[in-house]
């Protein structure tokens, strides 16, 4: 990676996009305007949503024990030692879960989250230990744009869904187990026509249950 891009690179990656499962088609909310009950309501299967956010239909349940082993085997895992064909699985399973869009801005060329999302990620805090969604399964997925090298973006990811998921834990008490990271640097872009849009530049959370906590 040349000095210019790599400078490139940082100023592109100081901005990511925290998108809950799949894309949502109004786009994303920004840091401050979404609220934790807002959260609820797209990550809740069959909950209703406002006409400000979107969740895609979760999957049916299947009752796959193979898939609830390999989830089960993602838990405390490392995300580094996840293996491209785990990513891959993990992508596969989580694709038609329910999702909404944050964005989250974090400080220039780092993992740290920026001052000014700090409310968007305590309305995240609240929502996934809230009675409708504590206890539930999430995947935390990093993503980046294509400017830079892999690595540096494989990395980069890696360490924004670690962030995400530190905090989640240390200030919500939302249990590590029930949190599975995942990075995926460039590999899996939001808008593959531009590869350096600021759309790429995402962490993605996930539910990975198809009922909400209130209904089990």
């Amino acid at each position: 990676m040349t000095w210019r891009s790599a400078a490139l690179h940082r100023a592109k990656v100081g901005a990511l996009i925290l998108a809950l499962g799949a894309a949502s088609p109004f786009g994303a909310a920004t840091a401050g305007e979404v609220t934790s009950d807002q959260i609820v309501r797209a990550l809740t299967p069959n909950k209703p949503l406002t006409r400000s956010l979107s969740a895609a239909q979760p999957a049916a349940a299947t009752g796959d024990p193979t898939q609830a082993k390999f989830v089960d085997s993602l838990r405390n895992r490392p995300t580094r030692s996840l293996s491209s064909g785990e990513r891959t699985q993990i992508a596969e399973i989580t694709k038609d879960k329910p999702n909404i869009d944050l964005e989250i801005t974090f400080e220039y060329n780092s993992a740290n989250i920026s001052r000014q999302a700090a409310a968007a990620v305590e309305a995240l805090g609240k929502a996934l230990s809230s009675p409708d969604l504590k206890g539930g399964t999430f995947v935390v997925a990093g993503h980046t744009d294509s400017v830079g090298s892999d690595s540096f973006n494989q990395d980069l990811s890696e360490r924004r869904a670690d962030t995400i998921k530190r905090v989640l834990v240390e200030k919500y008490g939302i249990a590590g187990a029930d949190l599975v990271t995942v990075g995926y640097g460039e590999s899996r872009l939001k808008d593959p026509a531009h590869p350096d849009s600021g759309v790429n530049r995402r962490v993605q959370v996930v539910n990975m249950s198809d009922q909400s906590a209130a209904a089990k």
